[in-house]
């Protein structure tokens, strides 16, 4: 039996990516209760306070696409772990809501390097037996996050400087993320890149000492090869229709919305005290973070196409029964609501969560996996942009039924989407993905 300690632990370390960007996803929700009462906010600026960490994810998506590659994948983890320290200190430190807004965006930067580097660190370092499994740890990790920023937020509620305290804590893991990838080294793959074969079959030996190394090393410099020979548009469409169309899919039906909002959706269908509705997002940080684990087991048995139609089913059903939420005025009403709430995140974090980002991780070719996979991780931030800044207004506009039903709506297309487009990836490598890719488009 092949022992992969080395590579569980890396994947763990490296995974605190994904817990700092689900902490600083998740803590917004519960600080709005009290950023509101310190700023008196319209619709529309709540809409641009929360969505400022898109605008930051957008900067450093943008910046650290071709860094990534450039610099590597371990170095651009020390980057964003140094600026989610920092950005979590200017939080704490705003006096007024313009510094809260830069301070957030800053933390958005960060969030937005950390979202396509962690997957491409962890599949890159991966074999492709537990590729599935060990790029799933981001998403595990992104529910964990959000589910402590949500007990933080229960914890701190009744200090005095409690929206204060919530955006420092995130300071701490980034701590711990700096100092572990100060010892860890790149991915194989990167070092191929860099013409460093003796650090890649170093790494690859540690990874699996079992492995044929220089068959690996072929295989990596084949598909370097084989890249240089195919014309850069033709190669890139279909990778990019299903990159960005996987991004869509993860965000306008509607997930960032309830994690951003959920305290604000349950005071709308009932809750009147703050403690209740952080009581209730603990309940729904908590069934996100357990579901991870079954998508973990899942992905690589029963494949990413059956994953993501059963989870967009679920989320459809439960769109739709929220939607109705706000339609009636009955005691239960408000308790349905949280039921809703939680079965479409048990939906989501088996399905569309995890196989969205494992997905952008595996269709994009190796010379250019970095660049290409920050454009799909920058739509997914132009999108959360748009929702979770319209949200609020659409919310005072149009009402909580419409809005859902639109989600809801979305599921529907996003399904279609799943079935014509996407390709099942379980248990193939990344350089025969890469090659089947090349063969679509020639």
């Amino acid at each position: 039996m092949r022992n992969y300690l080395f590579l569980y632990i890396c994947a763990l370390m490296a995974s605190l990516g994904g817990l700092l960007s689900g902490y600083d996803t998740g803590v917004i929700s519960g600080a709005l209760l009290y950023i509101n009462q310190s700023f008196e906010l319209t619709p529309s600026m709540l809409g641009f306070l929360v969505s400022s960490v898109s605008i930051g994810a957008i900067i450093g998506a943008l910046v650290n696409g071709a860094l990534i590659d450039k610099i590597g994948r371990k170095k651009v983890l020390l980057i964003t772990a140094f600026i989610f320290i920092i950005a979590s200190i200017f939080c704490y430190l705003s006096q007024n809501i313009v510094q809260l807004i830069l301070s957030r965006m800053l933390i958005g930067c960060a969030v937005g390097a950390v979202s396509f580097a962690g997957p491409l660190y962890l599949s890159e370092i991966s074999v492709k037996e537990k590729r599935g499994e060990i790029v799933s740890f981001h998403q595990l990790a992104i529910t964990f996050g959000i589910l402590f920023s949500y007990l933080t937020n229960y914890f701190c509620a009744n200090l005095d400087s409690n929206w204060r305290i919530m955006l420092l804590v995130g300071a701490f893991p980034a701590i711990i993320l700096f100092i572990a990838m100060v010892f860890f080294h790149d991915t194989p793959r990167w070092y191929v890149t860099k013409g460093k074969i003796e650090k890649a079959k170093s790494v690859l030996k540690q990874i699996d000492s079992k492995m044929n190394i220089d068959l690996e090393i072929e295989n990596i410099k084949k598909t370097l090869g084989q890249s240089e020979k195919i014309k850069f548009e033709k190669k890139l469409i279909m990778p990019f229709i299903i990159g960005i169309g996987i991004m869509f899919a993860q965000i306008a039906t509607g997930i960032n919305a309830i994690i951003y909002y959920a305290p604000t959706i349950f005071k709308m269908v009932g809750f009147s005290s703050n403690q209740d509705v952080l009581f209730a997002t603990i309940f729904i940080g908590l069934i996100n973070f357990l579901m991870t684990f079954v998508a973990i087991v899942l992905v690589d048995k029963i494949g990413r196409k059956p994953l993501l139609y059963i989870g967009l089913s679920g989320m459809l059903i439960n769109l739709l029964i929220l939607a109705m939420t706000f339609c009636f005025d009955f005691v239960f009403v408000k308790y349905l609501a949280v039921i809703c709430c939680a079965l479409y995140i048990v939906s989501f974090s088996m399905s569309l969560g995890p196989v969205g980002l494992l997905l952008v991780a595996e269709v994009f070719p190796l010379r250019y996996r970095g660049s290409a996979m920050s454009i799909a991780i920058l739509s997914n931030f132009v999108f959360n942009f748009i929702v979770t800044g319209l949200f609020p207004i659409s919310i005072h506009k149009i009402g909580g039924c419409a809005t859902f039903l639109i989600f809801a709506l979305l599921c529907v297309i996003s399904l279609l989407f799943v079935k014509y487009v996407v390709p099942e990836t379980k248990g193939v490598s990344l350089e025969e993905i890469e090659a089947k890719m090349g063969k679509l488009m020639s």
